[in-house]
């Protein structure tokens, strides 16, 4: 019987650690759908109140450098009317949850239409807010070469 209570609690951790991860996923995706749309609500839905958005680029000079761009410049880029579809294709690389907190490490390319514009990675912090997954902080890292 302890056996049987073991093996239940061992699968239940596990089915929860993935319906968690699954739904971290979720948030992530329909981010990326609502771009392809074009739809600025959907990606709005994706972050929580306060998000920070940040870039790790590497200069001509071969220099560092780190830019910041507010959530709402972003979701009003997505939806201002924009013929070309905006098409970022990402690979979930590693998902890690912590209580109500994770993060996510996704490869990324970027397509505008079908044709490619660069790739990099993007690294998300979500929180669990009243029941969902909401993104916190998201930065990538962005170059046009040395792309799988």
């Amino acid at each position: 019987m302890r056996k049987l209570l073991l093996i239940l609690t061992l699968c239940t951790g596990t089915a929860q650690a993935q319906t968690a991860s699954d739904n971290v996923k979720l948030t992530i995706t329909r981010l990326f759908d609502g771009m392809r749309k074009g739809d600025s609500a959907a990606v709005r839905a994706a972050f929580a109140p306060g998000a920070l958005l940040q870039s790790v680029l590497t200069t001509k000079a071969g220099a560092t450098r780190i830019t910041s761009e507010p959530v709402d410049s972003f979701v009003a880029a997505v939806g201002r009317p924009h013929k070309e579809v905006w098409d970022e294709r990402i690979t979930f690389d590693g998902i890690r949850i912590d209580g109500p907190m994770a993060s996510a490490w996704t490869p990324y390319q970027f397509y505008v239409d079908d044709k490619f514009s660069h790739c990099g990675v993007d690294v998300y912090n979500l929180a669990r807010v009243n029941g969902e997954w909401k993104i916190i902080y998201l930065a990538d890292t962005r170059r046009r070469s040395d792309c799988k």
